[in-house]
């Protein structure tokens, strides 16, 4: 570990596959060449929401998956995709996946960066809810993401009822979310918490990811 980095727990955060993405805008104001890439990891995500568990990752292999089938072999932009999550904010788990999602494709919602001359490099509502439509049954998430140069799209649905629940963790959660627990029982909570996110991050359970082919 390199001084001024972040230590996680958790070895495997670093054998996640990376997602890999340009952006013009980060070019275009002098922070990187052009040639050169974004590299976000899965311990970005787990910064940004300040936490790792299934949302967070489900969020970034969601994206992952997204990305891989809207580009095949190109690199990503970021910046030039749009992402319509089902159901309103409030659905589930929107809010925390949408965050994590805004990080690595760039896709802000009203907040968002309104642009550079008359909006070139906007990334203002390029993410949205559909109140009306919510994700197929046993869902927790399903996303429409787009890219702005084509308009091709895939939608994303992600579900992880499959995972399996070691019956320990109803017992040792509030011991380690209280702080009560003793140092043992907070370290293998946190092993058999991780045990499932790693699954959600690097296994290809059935069922889990579907993805249905836009335009």
């Amino acid at each position: 570990m390199s001084e001024g980095q972040t230590k996680f727990n958790r070895a495997f955060f670093d054998e996640v596959e990376p997602i890999k993405l340009k952006d013009p805008l980060a070019v275009a104001l002098g922070a990187m060449d052009k040639e050169e890439v974004f590299v976000y990891k899965y311990g970005d995500a787990v910064k940004t929401a300040g936490h790792s568990c299934p949302a967070v990752s489900g969020a970034y292999r969601l994206t992952q998956i997204a990305l891989k089938r809207l580009y095949g072999d190109e690199t990503p932009v970021r910046g030039e995709i749009t992402v319509t999550f089902r159901g309103a904010i409030e659905y589930k788990v929107n809010g925390p996946i949408s965050q994590v999602v805004t990080l690595i494709t760039g896709a802000a919602a009203e907040n968002g960066f309104h642009g550079l001359g008359g909006g070139k490099f906007n990334r203002h509502n390029l993410l949205t809810f559909d109140e009306g439509s919510q994700p197929p049954a046993g869902a927790i998430c399903s996303a429409i993401f787009t890219r702005t140069d084509n308009d091709k799209s895939v939608e994303v649905s992600y579900t992880n009822s499959m995972l399996p629940v070691n019956p320990k963790m109803g017992e040792l959660m509030p011991l380690s979310v209280s702080g009560t627990g003793t140092k043992e029982q907070i370290e293998e909570f946190g092993k058999l918490w991780h045990e499932r996110i790693k699954m959600v991050l690097m296994d290809d359970l059935e069922g889990m990811f579907v993805v249905k082919e836009g335009s």
